[in-house]
């Protein structure tokens, strides 16, 4: 195991590179001035020279090429420099950030893969049932709803018509300060849209699954044993159904970020949605560039998960095949 996180953590390097590269590329080209956004309404009213003098010091009239390496060297020592439109260290613009969108990520992954897995294996007991049917038309019908639609539609029912929990935020309208009770009657709404985004695909994988295992003869052995159907089912089906869902893991990811910042951004909930919509409009490079890298260390990291956990879980998985 410690042999493949090193063999992908050397892969991870020039992803990375290359990634921090293609951001300030993309940003330079982008038709949006980082200047203007930075001045605000001020710069409606200055001159040429105040714009270029500003843009001097942002150090945004340079290569983008330069700024790229000057950004990654100092971010290799740990300094990943100013976010011009925060006015703050981007390392404080992450840090009291990512805590929150960590939190909502990792609440809605668990529901969705705890939900998805029951509802996997009540779907796969008996194939063409109504409940097979039932869960496998919802799972289809929620795999293709929006998650900013499904969003506005759980405010507007349990926020507006039913007023049982709040439509946004993290605390309350009122409140001086951040307690438990609050941010956990507020992550309901965005962590349960967010877990419904990412639940048929794990229902869906654990029918297949499960399913399939059934059928084999290892499962039909042990029926012919006499065990019960409730044994066969978790202690036989299921453990061998679970084995496509762990890959499953790693490619949910980029989906996973992805719709938190749109969650996120419906919700008010105070991640690093805000943060990464504000940097991309002001083009504000080492911000955008910690963000990018931030995500795409996740997707890696996700990746290297399933893989430990297929070698974990699967015996005829090894890991120097891998």
């Amino acid at each position: 195991m410690a042999r493949l996180a090193g063999r992908r953590l050397l892969f991870a390097a020039p992803v990375l590179l290359v990634v921090t590269f293609g951001v300030f590329a993309v940003a330079a080209a982008s038709p949006f001035d980082p200047v203007r956004a930075y001045a605000g309404t001020a710069a409606l009213g200055a001159d040429a020279e105040t714009l270029d003098r500003l843009r001097e010091n942002l150090g945004v009239d340079r290569p983008f090429v330069t700024r790229w390496w000057d950004w990654l060297t100092s971010a290799l020592g740990g300094d990943f420099g100013q976010s011009s439109v925060m006015r703050q260290p981007v390392a404080q613009v992450i840090g009291e950030r990512l805590v929150w969108s960590t939190l909502l990520c990792t609440v809605a992954f668990l529901v969705a893969v705890l939900a998805g897995t029951a509802l996997g294996v009540l779907a796969a007991r008996r194939p063409g049932s109504f409940v097979d049917r039932t869960v496998t038309s919802l799972a289809y019908s929620l795999e293709a709803a929006p998650v900013f639609w499904v969003a506005l539609l759980a405010v507007w029912l349990f926020a507006l018509q039913l007023d049982v929990l709040p439509a946004g935020g993290l605390t309350d309208t009122a409140s001086e300060q951040v307690t438990a009770g609050q941010v956990a009657s507020h992550i309901v709404l965005p962590a349960g849209v967010l877990a419904i985004s990412q639940l048929p695909w794990f229902a869906l994988y654990v029918r297949q699954g499960v399913g399939d295992a059934l059928a084999e003869d290892p499962v039909r052995g042990a029926r012919a044993r006499g065990l019960s159907e409730r044994t066969v089912l978790l202690g036989h089906a299921l453990r061998s159904g679970l084995l496509p869902v762990l890959t499953l893991v790693g490619s949910r990811v980029p989906e996973l970020i992805t719709g938190a910042l749109l969650v996120e951004t419906v919700f008010s909930w105070p991640g690093i949605a805000a943060a990464t919509v504000e940097a991309a409009t002001a083009v504000d490079f080492p911000l955008l560039a910690a963000l990018t890298t931030l995500a795409t260390a996740a997707v890696l990291l996700g990746n290297l998960l399933a893989d430990v956990l297929y070698g974990l879980f699967d015996p005829r998985v090894k890991f120097s095949d891998m």
